[in-house]
């Protein structure tokens, strides 16, 4: 247990103990993970640095006193919609990540139902199971009843199938541009005719995508209509702190106008302290992530994500084209843009994933069905060559030696897929990661 301090350590010392436990972290800067980071060099990161540092103590929970916060965040906002073809009545709000953003999405529905159709004892949200947990988190939180619709063949939602699950409970549908786990795009323009069919919300998760899919468009790419362009979409959400590259962490939640958006607000004016309202589900909002996210979005501009997009995905092509020549392995789907999966018939990836961290990569690891996870960035193109020399070494040992990789990540993900019971699967994720928390070490169901 570490004690509270009785007497302050000198600064340098305290910096130097920050710099000495990075080093444990996984190698973002150089390319050595594929997620959680999105770096675009130093230059990008410097900017997004110093316009934190400007904001530092700003705090967004007051707009009337932070003036300047108020038009940095609401010029965020309108470029962001002008990205997605919306029009001078798209409104929103900036959140700290894209969890925030899918929490409120779906409180704002909840809200807007209770009001309009006060009938609707159960809310429903029919979702595709490639949607982003979040859902599941806000649904748990809301008293929202989540509905899971299967998969095409392709891994986008089946609309066929989201249509047989509405019901005069139904109050949203929801879609990804791209969702997740296999980077594919849902068919957005089909959930739209359906959400105007059945006179339904729909909102487009595209935290991962936001700020590439337009660009991609732009390039030449093939990527449908998924923003407000359609009109059966009512809101989206976006991550700046992703491939917009600003600080962690923004997220931008917009809607088709602002009567809508009036449901996601919290106010209360019988408080000893004051009239109080807060826009999103936290109070002080940090200044600086704000201020990154706008500097951003200025110093890069269009032709900046476009240079920065084409270079992503090239990277991606490359990876994708040397995946594909490795036999015991396949691409899932047809991912259109740097998120993307892989699985095999053959080998377990699970072990596959340990080979690879073993040469020093950090690997994301899903399951149903068992496959790896990449988020390609800029700082990807530096190292593509080496990883896939080093994939193909990994797949070599593991097919050659596969009693070396009997423990570990394939013993884990062996076990989970062992347990069919879901509430034992989460009470067991709880229990690991509450002592891996407390205790460190390695995550594990034992």
């Amino acid at each position: 247990m570490t004690k509270f301090p009785q007497e302050g350590l000198p600064r340098a010392e305290v910096l130097q103990a920050l710099d000495d436990y990075k080093k444990q972290d996984g190698d973002w800067k150089g390319g050595k993970t594929w997620s959680l980071v999105y770096y675009a060099g130093d230059e990008i990161t410097q900017l997004a640095e110093e316009a934190y540092l400007k904001y530092f103590h700003a705090n967004g929970l007051n707009p009337f006193v932070f003036q300047s916060l108020k038009r940095l965040e609401t010029e965020t906002l309108s470029m962001t919609a002008d990205l997605f073809h919306g029009d001078a009545s798209v409104v929103g709000a900036l959140t700290s990540g894209g969890s925030e953003s899918i929490l409120m999405a779906l409180k704002t529905y909840r809200d807007e139902a209770r009001a309009l159709k006060p009938e609707i004892a159960q809310p429903e949200v029919i979702v595709p199971i490639s949607v982003h947990a979040a859902f599941e988190k806000a649904a748990h939180y809301f008293g929202l009843r989540l509905i899971h619709a299967p998969l095409a063949d392709d891994y986008r939602a089946d609309v066929n199938a989201i249509e047989q699950l509405i019901t005069p409970n139904t109050i949203l549908l929801v879609g990804s541009a791209p969702q997740y786990p296999h980077g594919v795009i849902d068919p957005i323009e089909e959930l739209s005719q359906l959400a105007l069919k059945y006179h339904l919300r729909l909102h487009v998760d595209a935290c991962l995508g936001g700020f590439t899919l337009p660009f991609i468009r732009a390039l030449g790419g093939d990527v449908p209509a998924f923003d407000f362009e359609l009109p059966g979409v009512s809101s989206i959400s976006a991550d700046l702190h992703k491939y917009a590259f600003a600080a962690k962490g923004v997220s931008a939640l917009l809607y088709r106008d602002a009567a809508l958006r009036e449901y996601q607000y919290f106010a209360y004016g019988d408080w000893p302290g004051g009239l109080f309202i807060s826009p999103s589900a936290t109070g002080t909002r940090p200044g600086g992530a704000i201020a990154s996210a706008w500097a951003a979005l200025r110093c890069i501009g269009r032709d900046g994500y476009l240079r920065i997009t084409q270079g992503v995905l090239e990277t991606t092509q490359k990876l994708l084209a040397g995946i594909r020549a490795i036999p015991e392995l396949h691409v899932l789907g047809d991912p259109p843009a740097g998120i993307f999966a892989f699985a095999s018939d053959i080998l377990n990836v699970h072990a596959l994933a340990d080979a690879l961290e073993r040469k020093g990569w950090v690997i994301d690891q899903q399951v149903n069905p068992a496959n790896l996870h990449f988020m390609v960035t800029p700082a990807h193109a530096d190292v593509a060559d080496d990883f896939l020399n080093d994939l193909r070494d990994a797949v070599a040992e593991v097919k050659a030696h596969p009693e070396q990789f009997a423990q570990g990540s394939a013993a884990l993900y062996g076990m989970r897929a062992a347990v069919n019971d879901p509430s034992v699967v989460n009470q067991l994720i709880k229990g690991a990661y509450s002592r891996f928390m407390t205790d460190g070490g390695v995550f594990s169901f034992e």
